[in-house]
């Protein structure tokens, strides 16, 4: 089943709160641009006064409607896409610049209006705390000196996490520079098609693009 079918069922009053709640997870499944548990921790955020999507049906139609109206955005965004890459390749330019695809590849909140500060906290708070039980390489998978190499990265990225949560979102010049700095060695390190690290890698990167976003994204309330 598809986004808009799932969408009917969170509006459905007949059916059982339990079975509207699931439906709306099943709708960010299909659609979840912060990636699946960063996106619900943004909807359960925004959908206050009251965020408890499990048993207030009011709250599980406002993050449905922030849902959609975010999915709205991006499919226009995709429509227009598509359009540009049909007049570039009829232009002779067969592949997109990377200027063009990466808003689409890494995680933001697409909008008519600024995404919520609260959100993304609360988008970043849910990952950091993944990060931090995520397991950590193992010493068979790289020499002594990349496992310092990589100990230091976790840390630093910890670090940056804890800064934006600290600050409530507000990170000044020297730290978006240390976060911009622990992007790139992460991304530095990690490998084309399968390598073991990359499994780590990955998702370290994921999170760091994520708090990128949130750090330097024009917020609203």
């Amino acid at each position: 089943m598809g986004f808009r079918t799932y969408a009917r069922r969170v509006r459905d009053e007949q059916l059982p709160i339990a079975r509207r709640h699931t439906a709306l997870r099943c709708a960010v499944g299909h659609y979840c641009p912060l990636g699946f548990n960063a996106t619900w921790a943004y909807l359960a955020a925004t959908a206050c006064p009251s965020p408890d999507l499990r048993r207030d049906p009011a709250a599980l139609l406002r993050a449905l409607s922030t849902l959609e109206a975010s999915r709205a955005v991006r499919l226009n965004e995709l429509e227009a896409f598509a359009a540009r890459r049909h007049a570039d390749k009829a232009a002779g330019r067969r592949t997109p610049r990377a200027a063009d695809t990466d808003h689409l590849r890494r995680p933001r909140w697409p909008g008519e209006t600024a995404p919520s500060r609260v959100g993304l906290i609360a988008a970043v708070a849910n990952r950091h705390s993944a990060f931090r039980r995520s397991a950590y390489p193992d010493e068979t998978l790289a020499g002594d000196t990349q496992t310092r190499q990589l100990a230091d990265l976790h840390a630093r990225l910890d670090a940056c996490a804890s800064a934006y949560l600290t600050s409530l979102g507000r990170l000044n010049r020297r730290a978006q520079d240390e976060l911009t700095d622990t992007l790139h060695d992460i991304s530095r390190l990690t490998r084309p098609g399968y390598a073991p690290l990359n499994t780590y890698l990955l998702g370290w990167l994921r999170f760091a693009n994520l708090l990128a976003y949130a750090a330097g994204a024009h917020l609203g309330h």
